[in-house]
């Protein structure tokens, strides 16, 4: 009688058949090692800090954190690569508030798993004043949340791995990070801070698109980059559907169109075209404000200037 073939072993079979895909539970990495690379000093790494969030709703001002969970790793600048142990940080923190059954229904936590916790400042704090460089997946959701509860985070440099990697023309299928970990083959479950910190950690250190640039390394050359809001002010409102359709989003507080490019060359493209497809021959001022890492993001405005067009 043969030996029945183990789990694994059917696994591999099935890979080799291109009618099948494998998706592997992820197993969290807390330990990196020493990769081969030119780094000999310790020193010259950068402290990554990989951070999640689970809140009580999408309101920075008027929700609250209920669950924190942040990831310190050690990357080399020149290849992207986390090397050593990942120290790890998770904690609960009672709202104070009932945790709506939304929230309650995304993120698995209830009321009796946060009753009376609070998140340690000093251990987070410890963890913040080490970190060169903070890494979200949705930075632009826990960048202000983190802020208003640990004002230590406003000081540092942010990147988002959402909105700083283009993952599309990377040839993924879809940006969510539950997407992209099974398209490196691993499936989860989504929706608890600590868990997704490790998905990410290990869908960054990974090659980004056909190069040997890691999602890590991509995000630390956009940390160090400036990027630009360019607000479209006074447009006309004949003009909306052209501004969506260029990809512009509208601010329902500012009552005005917006977006966002990388750098000085794509503010120029984006300026001559606004100058000839919206505003023709008007007279018309716009708003352009100026953000680098550590107000990218944030609910903090960056500088801001005008240019008449």
């Amino acid at each position: 009688m043969a030996t029945p073939l183990s789990l694994e072993a059917m696994a591999q079979r099935l890979e080799q058949d291109p009618d099948f895909r494998v998706l592997r539970r992820l197993v969290p990495v807390t330990d990196f090692g020493h990769p081969p690379t030119r780094l000999q000093n310790p020193a010259q790494t950068l402290s990554v800090l990989v951070l999640d969030t689970e809140t009580t709703g999408l309101s920075h001002q008027a929700d609250k954190i209920i669950e924190l969970a942040m990831l310190l790793v050690q990357v080399d600048p020149a290849t992207g690569l986390p090397s050593g142990p990942v120290e790890i940080f998770e904690g609960f923190e009672d709202p104070g508030m009932p945790i709506p059954p939304v929230a309650q229904e995304v993120t698995g936590i209830s009321d009796e798993m946060v009753a009376g916790q609070r998140l340690d400042d000093a251990q987070v704090q410890a963890l913040v004043d080490r970190a060169d460089l903070i890494v979200a997946h949705n930075a632009g959701f826990d960048r202000p949340f983190v802020e208003a509860r640990f004002p230590g985070f406003a000081a540092k440099a942010w990147a988002c791995s959402f909105a700083d990697i283009d993952w599309k023309a990377a040839g993924a299928g879809s940006a969510k990070l539950s997407a992209l970990a099974q398209d490196q083959g691993w499936f989860y479950d989504a929706h608890r801070a600590r868990v997704d910190c490790h998905a990410l950690l290990q869908v960054l250190a990974r090659p980004v698109g056909g190069g040997d640039a890691t999602g890590l390394s991509q995000l630390i050359t956009a940390a160090s980059r400036p990027s630009y809001k360019l607000r479209a002010t006074g447009s006309p409102f004949e003009s909306k559907d052209q501004l969506k359709g260029r990809g512009y989003r509208w601010d329902a507080d500012a009552k005005v169109w917006f977006c966002t490019v990388p750098d000085t060359d794509h503010l120029d493209a984006e300026i001559d075209w606004l100058k000839t497809e919206v505003y023709g021959r008007r007279s018309a001022r716009v708003e352009i404000e100026a953000l680098d890492g550590r107000v990218r993001y944030s609910a903090r405005p960056g500088g801001v200037s005008q240019r008449s067009l």
